[in-house]
């Protein structure tokens, strides 16, 4: 249904080329003079905004190619040495990691507008069918990209998703092997899923290929559900579309802008800033947010076999709602019922995300079973059931007649519908989230020079962070990502080369062979890392009682815990991402000599009261007046907290400055942007009303 094309080139290589190959016209003909529905809305631009996503997900996906390395005991390396060494690579890495969030959000809401309208009715089944397709090669591209970081919950997240085909019947064993590559989670599986990460977007744009062509062929569905009838019905989709899409998708790109300079973190797990260990598992292990309400519905039902069956079939009815629906009127906005109910899915369909956060345990199983029977009978028994007893309401005779029509007022019953499920399940997911935070004593949170969208590290802070480090942590504890010359980069503690240098002297660094074959050791150089201060595990456990001192480079992404109900929603609004510090802070002064009457704890530990289980393995390694500083601060073990946690919030975000400076020039242009196609939008759509 590509619109009439009057496209004739006037250069004589342009009119050469389109006499043999008419890409040209065709381009004009379906992204110029195609008839648009005049009555579309925003809630179509999202169809833009994924084209805009997938196409981002490409480019950051086949730079960060050239920087990862697919193999088991690199992967995690690889990827932080892009965001710490690479030009911009954690900008790469910050837009491919949230841009898979935002073009998730996208895809839903585009879903969710297609339900509302209908678009999966005649005759836009097959643009219907295309549409979960893509979805489908989505959660598969997604979930494979999730594990390549090679993080503690990519690693035990490929385990149990993996496992679960083998709950098929006869065939289910052989697959797990294939998709591992062995009998275990491990680099043949690494590879598998780096290979197939990279190949699925392009399969992805070749069916969106044909879910554009489909659209063109059977044409847009609309608010009114209604086909065009006549010219007035429609606009050509430039300027018309164009610019509302432009519009529209600059003000999800400052949506998205957030998450990519202030909020990185937000929508992941702590736990995949731990490398990959098969000996630990996670307490708590779950997918990204976007699988959450199909991962509920695979717990609800205790048989291996029916959950997996249930969670593929949770997905896969969506291709057959052209068939369940047989309702003549499309949109919902004329059926009274049937949009009463589609808001009650949506709030199914949220409740069931936020359950499979949770531990299948209590009431969080037994609410997944009845909201999982609520998600199935929406499609199985409501939906057919509405189609032959629900009575519409009249619908406008065109799409210009739907223009004109001032119906504002009958839509108040269902806005306060909408906004009492809201509510409800607020308030329930509130209260569970309060009680789980309640069962361990929560970090006090600290004021740190670098929260918030203005926020840098204090220099003072940092070098004397740095000192606490070397005289005390750096005896268990190694620094494995940072090198002596990122001392010196900007944003960081402030020392010049010189010093950098002399520093780095103090350090002994093995290194060889030499040319008689043998290790020696030499003052170290700029360009080394912090020596660890064990030769391995073993060694560091035998000197530990047997626990490992982590890492501590990313200790303060690696760490985290629950803020309980309201805080988590405000965290989002105010750019509250300081947890991991807090919990570091709170543990370095959270022993106490006795644990509290009717608390043992085992030999061997030590009790702290922000401690997971509050025994630790580590002994109190801080005291007052143990480390002197330079410039008179207080030899205090508070101070020695703070400005060792801020070091090492620097150690895991060295381009924590650089990040924010840049976002809040991109949220002035794109601000500016956003208003600019406001103006030009209200100017073009002036006639068209």
């Amino acid at each position: 249904m590509s619109g009439p094309s009057d496209y004739q080139p006037t250069n004589p290589t342009l009119k050469w080329i389109e006499r043999r190959l008419p890409i040209m016209g065709l381009v004009h003909s379906s992204f110029v003079a195609y008839p648009t529905p005049r009555n579309l809305n925003y809630w179509w631009t999202f169809g833009a905004i994924l084209s805009m996503m997938l196409g981002l997900q490409i480019l950051t996906g086949v730079i960060l190619a050239m920087h990862y390395t697919p193999e088991a005991t690199m992967a995690f390396k690889s990827v932080e040495s892009i965001v710490r060494d690479v030009n911009y690579g954690w900008l790469l890495r910050n837009m491919h990691a949230s841009g898979a969030s935002m073009f998730f959000l996208a895809v839903y809401i585009h879903m969710f507008r297609g339900l509302y309208y209908g678009s999966y009715k005649e005759p836009r089944e097959v643009l219907w069918i295309l549409g979960v397709i893509i979805y489908l090669l989505m959660m598969a591209t997604g979930f494979m990209g999730y594990v390549l970081p090679w993080g503690q919950m990519s690693f035990w997240g490929a385990t149990v998703i993996t496992n679960l085909f083998s709950a098929i019947p006869y065939v289910g064993d052989s697959i797990v092997t294939l998709l591992w590559g062995g009998y275990s989670v491990g680099n043949p599986t690494l590879n598998r899923f780096f290979s197939l990460h990279y190949l699925l977007p392009f399969v992805i744009a070749g069916v969106v290929v044909l879910h554009i062509w489909a659209l063109h062929v059977a044409g847009q569905n609309n608010p009114a559900g209604v086909e065009a009838k006549t010219e007035k019905d429609t606009v050509p989709f430039t300027p018309y579309a164009t610019i509302k899409d432009l519009f529209g998708t600059s003000l999800f790109l400052i949506f998205f802008a957030w998450f990519i300079f202030y909020m990185p973190n937000y929508l992941g797990d702590a736990d995949n800033y731990i490398p990959a260990n098969p000996g630990v598992t996670p307490a708590h292990i779950v997918p990204e947010w976007y699988y959450l309400p199909f991962y509920a519905i695979l717990r609800s039902i205790p048989n291996k076999l029916a959950g997996v069956t249930a969670m593929f079939s949770a997905i896969i009815v969506l291709a057959f709602l052209p068939w369940l629906d047989t309702a003549r009127t499309r949109s919902s906005k004329y059926r009274p019922l049937a949009k009463q109910f589609f808001w009650i899915f949506v709030v199914v369909c949220v409740l069931l995300g936020y359950l499979g956060a949770q531990p299948p345990e209590g009431i969080y199983v037994i609410a997944g079973r009845i909201l999982t029977f609520c998600y199935f009978a929406y499609f199985l028994v409501l939906l057919p059931l509405l189609s032959r007893i629900e009575t519409p309401r009249p619908i406008p005779n065109s799409i210009a007649d739907d223009v004109l029509a001032k119906s504002a007022g009958k839509a108040a019953p269902m806005v306060s519908t909408v906004i009492a499920l809201a509510i409800a399940g607020t308030l329930f997911a509130g209260s569970v989230q309060s009680a789980r935070a309640d069962e361990q004593a929560m970090p006090p949170s600290q004021k740190w020079s670098f929260a918030g969208p203005l926020g840098t590290f204090d220099r003072g802070s940092l070098q004397r962070g740095l000192k606490v480090y070397k005289e005390v942590c750096s005896a268990c504890h190694s620094l494995n990502y940072i090198a002596f010359r990122n001392l010196a980069d900007p944003g960081g503690p402030g020392y010049s080369t010189a010093q950098v240098a002399a520093l780095a002297a103090e350090y002994k660094i093995k290194d060889g062979p030499n040319d008689q074959g043998d290790m020696f050791d030499r003052p170290g150089r700029a360009a080394d890392y912090f020596p660890a201060p064990f030769a391995n595990e073993q060694a560091a456990r035998a000197a530990n009682g047997g626990g490992l001192p982590p890492d501590l480079s990313l200790i303060t992404k690696a760490r985290s815990y629950e803020r309980g109900f309201p805080k988590f929603v405000f965290d989002f609004f105010t750019q509250f991402q300081e947890q991991g510090p807090n919990y570091v802070d709170a543990i370095l002064q959270g022993f106490e000599d006795k644990p509290p009457a009717g608390v043992s704890i085992p030999d061997g530990s030590y009790y702290n009261k922000y401690f997971p289980g509050h025994a630790i393995k580590m002994p109190k390694p801080l005291s007052d007046g143990q480390v002197t500083f330079d410039d008179g601060s207080p030899a205090t073990v508070a101070q020695y907290s703070k400005d060792v946690t801020t070091f090492l919030m620097w150690a895991a975000e060295p381009h924590m400055e650089a990040r924010k400076r840049l976002g809040l020039q991109v949220f002035v242009f794109l601000v500016i942007f956003a208003g600019l196609m406001y103006f030009t939008k209200k100017k073009v759509w002036a006639d068209a009303h």
